[in-house]
């Protein structure tokens, strides 16, 4: 018992020293990380841009969307252009630093400086440029820094069947089959045509009603959901879509007519391949992708053919409207169109074939395989 009360009282004894080891690590690393720092001292990472005498570290910043990837075509530094977002930082000098986006022109208007051109421009030579104006003339010895916040005039969207779709900052024209490419290329069930969003200056009806139409609502949806955009937000001026669509079967197959140039903050969207049905007499009834170009009597052979007991003179081809979205028949002929006797049809995308079921076939057919192989099965065999 009394080894026993002995071992407690030593493992009180450990824990206890534990604890306050403990609480003191504990004291100490908040105690350091709450201790007041002086403005401009902060160890800044190696991101960004700077100009002056002294250290060359950088003021910490966000410099990149986490959501967008950079993609540099040849040149060692991003050229600044209209509508990029960037940083100015002075050091001792907070009513000096901002955010500024670069007008239309290439101009920004920099305090104390007045309007500067920095168009084509990297963040080195921007940081340059504002260090030189403001020595002497502001402060003795000035230390600018300059990031790049947004990289609004070399962004493109792409969205869709592409294996790694979203934002992608581009220097140069990228073309249409580039992107594509960035994007990881595509996904197997890529529809034939893409479609490119493009901006357009707002129509004088919407200036005037202020209002968008279905289409437009539905533009704005698949845009916004591209670009990160909150849907509820109302901007001022907010531009119409222009839509542009883009033959992919031809780029693949070396038509490069169809390889457009894609503009900055355009938004690409490939569609999966759209699909039809074939159901009724036919072998392997089911779903099958739309391929360009394909026909009626293609998407009969894709299902393996027609049973035997199919009435192929009563095919009906049910089609979507694309204005009221509902069901239109269509009569056909499928033997017809298989022959050769009457043109064939090309498929489009939902609809549905259905090889409706002969009775007389039918019926032929059920003779054929019960009653007469049991009729033969009851003739008495010579002996």
């Amino acid at each position: 018992m009394k080894i026993s009360l002995v071992s407690v009282k030593m493992n009180l004894c450990v824990n206890c020293l534990a604890g306050l080891i403990l609480s003191f690590t504990i004291s100490g690393a908040v105690f350091g990380q709450t201790q007041p720092q002086r403005p401009g001292t902060t160890p800044p990472p190696k991101t960004g841009s700077g100009s002056g005498s002294g250290s060359t570290d950088r003021p910490r910043g966000d410099t990149d969307r986490s959501s967008v990837v950079r993609i540099d075509d040849g040149e060692s530094d991003y050229r600044l252009a209209a509508r990029d977002v960037i940083e100015v930082i002075v050091e001792d000098a907070p009513e000096l630093s901002t955010n500024y986006t670069i007008g239309g022109s290439g101009v920004v208007p920099l305090r104390y400086l007045g309007n500067t051109k920095i168009s084509d421009m990297t963040t080195d030579e921007v940081a340059t440029l504002i260090t030189e104006k403001l020595r002497g003339r502001y402060l003795k010895d000035p230390k600018v820094y300059v990031s790049v916040k947004q990289y609004n005039s070399r962004t493109f969207f792409i969205q869709g069947a592409v294996r790694q779709p979203g934002s992608y900052v581009i220097s140069g024209k990228p073309t249409l089959f580039k992107l594509m490419t960035i994007a990881g290329g595509l996904q197997e069930n890529h529809g034939g045509t893409a479609y490119i969003f493009r901006e357009a200056k707002p129509k004088a009806e919407k200036l005037e009603s202020g209002e968008l139409s279905d289409t437009q609502k539905r533009l704005k949806q698949l845009v916004d959901n591209a670009k990160g955009n909150d849907p509820a937000a109302e901007v001022v001026g907010e531009p119409d879509y222009e839509v542009v669509t883009a033959n992919i079967a031809g780029i693949l197959r070396g038509r490069l007519d169809n390889n457009i140039i894609v503009q900055p903050s355009d938004v690409v969207y490939v569609p999966p391949a759209d699909v039809f049905y074939i159901s009724g007499e036919v072998k392997q009834p089911g779903m099958f992708q739309i391929r360009q170009g394909i026909t009626l009597r293609q998407a009969i052979s894709l299902a393996g053919g027609p049973l035997f007991k199919a009435k192929l003179g009563s095919g009906i081809i049910f089609r979507v409207d694309p204005v009221t979205g509902n069901f239109t028949e269509m009569p056909v002929d499928i033997g017809a169109v298989q022959s050769g006797k009457q043109p064939d049809i090309p498929i489009l995308g939902n609809d549905v074939i259905w090889v409706p079921n002969s009775t007389l076939k039918a019926l032929g057919a059920t003779v054929v395989n019960t009653v007469i192989p049991t009729a033969i099965l009851r003739i008495p065999l010579g002996r």
